[in-house]
């Protein structure tokens, strides 16, 4: 479960936890053990606290969200359980992946039948604009993650082709979330509008804070090794500034384009990325987008909820983890 400053909505989460635990158990023990797994070691929740918090703005009815939320974190998880097995992931959270305990065709299988899930739970709705968003973000989502592969080891790669990836990667999602909170429970187009873009905003921060945390946050607290993005070839925010301004360009590139990167290279590369000030560039968008989310947040009503979307929008900026 995400850090502790939810109190308006524990009750909520606490309920959607315990749903979630339910929605994903079946006759088969060998699926109920998988999918028991996944949910057991937790997350951030932030795609159904996104969704409960945006609900918060107009007629908040929790029996409205509670499908809503479960659905979305479903479609989180599914796409953490295909990424494991696109990039060999044998640890997430500092426990074992899907893909470590059970191999590679029980992930596939379990990553669909969560998706499978989720749209079940959509299926409640009636109004059609949950569904049609949800849907062409899940569209969208596959588009970045093949995105990424295809580009994999290219140092060719522009800010423009990154802010195009982690939209679809990363912030589609968080904006749906909060976005369709509101619209569960009936808010009128320009509040959900203002909280679509809020969440846009987060999920582009949240997605750099993501990358820079690949290369400089502490292994326990990230859960999974350090560097991974390298080791894969995937090239973030950090790297692209490095490979346009560190006067050690070439040898960065001659690094990054390795696919056989021992630790020491992985080490190396991130030292002349940090020393070029490619961590402190990164940083430095993460915080504009965490100052756009925030004023999005003065075109929504005053309420409550409205304190505790600020302090996520810090949070998203400083977290270690």
């Amino acid at each position: 479960m995400v850090i502790g400053f939810f109190n308006e909505i524990k009750y909520e989460l606490s309920v959607v936890e315990k749903e979630l635990m339910s929605a994903v158990k079946c006759p088969d023990p060998l699926l109920t053990e998988a999918a028991t797994h996944l949910v057991s070691a937790g997350g951030k929740r932030l795609r159904p606290i996104f969704c409960l918090l945006g609900g918060k703005f107009y007629q908040f009815a929790l029996d409205k969200l509670v499908p809503l939320a479960v659905a979305l974190e479903l479609i989180h998880m599914a796409t953490l359980v295909h990424d494991d097995v696109v990039d060999s992931s044998m640890t997430r959270r500092g426990i074992p992946t899907i893909k470590a305990r059970w191999g590679n065709r029980i992930s596939a299988h379990l990553g669909d039948y969560l998706l499978g899930k989720s749209l079940v739970l959509i299926s409640q709705y009636k109004d059609p604009l949950i569904p049609k968003v949800l849907a062409d973000t899940s569209v969208k989502m596959s588009e970045g993650e093949i995105i990424q592969i295809a580009t994999s080891f290219n140092t060719n790669q522009t800010l423009r082709d990154y802010f195009y990836r982690i939209n679809r990667k990363t912030a589609l999602l968080i904006s749906a979330s909060c976005k369709l909170g509101a619209v569960a429970c009936g808010a009128p187009e320009p509040l959900h509008q203002a909280l679509h873009r809020f969440g846009h905003h987060i999920g582009m921060a949240f997605q750099i804070t993501d990358d820079i945390l690949d290369m400089t946050a502490e292994q326990v607290k990230l859960g999974k090794p350090i560097g991974g993005d390298l080791r894969q070839g995937i090239i973030t925010l950090p790297a692209i500034y490095a490979l346009h301004n560190s006067p050690k360009r070439e040898r960065l590139k001659k690094i990054t384009t390795n696919r056989n990167k021992s630790d020491e290279d992985v080490q190396e590369a991130i030292t002349l990325i940090t020393e070029c000030g490619g961590v402190e560039y990164a940083y430095g968008v993460a915080k504009k987008y965490i100052a756009k989310a925030k004023k999005e947040l003065g075109e929504l009503p005053e309420v409550p909820v409205k304190k505790t979307m600020r302090t996520i929008a810090d949070f998203v900026g400083i977290r270690s983890f």
